[in-house]
């Protein structure tokens, strides 16, 4: 409450700061995290299991993806290694950019998908 200059009271509400936000935990990666040569081989294994069955390629999703974050991250990290080593092989077996690589396997996989294709 606060006295105005004709002598009443009014209220006002007052000011506070908002609450500082918590500190996040910090997450340390387990000691007996996967090596580059680790993920990259797990993703290798995952890719090459598509291409076989699907039957193999379920198992080999439920058998060789980890459930640790930390692991997952790794074999994702190893795929993505995996996918532009591939780009870079394509490039270099055709000739085209990765861009144009990338726009051609789009167009395919929206094809199969039953999509007409983005202009």
């Amino acid at each position: 409450m606060s006295n105005t200059s004709d002598g009443h009271r009014r209220w006002r509400p007052r000011t506070r700061k908002p609450p500082a936000p918590a500190p996040l935990p910090v997450r340390t990666p387990p000691e007996d995290r996967l090596t580059a040569a680790d993920s990259t081989q797990l993703a290798i294994g995952l890719l090459t299991a598509s291409l076989d069955s699907p039957e193999l390629e379920a198992w080999a999703a439920g058998a060789l993806i980890p459930e640790d974050p930390w692991a997952l991250a790794d074999v994702i990290a190893g795929l993505l290694m995996v996918n532009l080593l591939v780009l870079h092989e394509l490039q270099e077996a055709t000739g085209q950019p990765p861009s144009a690589t990338l726009r051609r396997l789009a167009i395919s996989a929206e094809a199969g998908r039953g999509m007409p294709p983005a202009e």
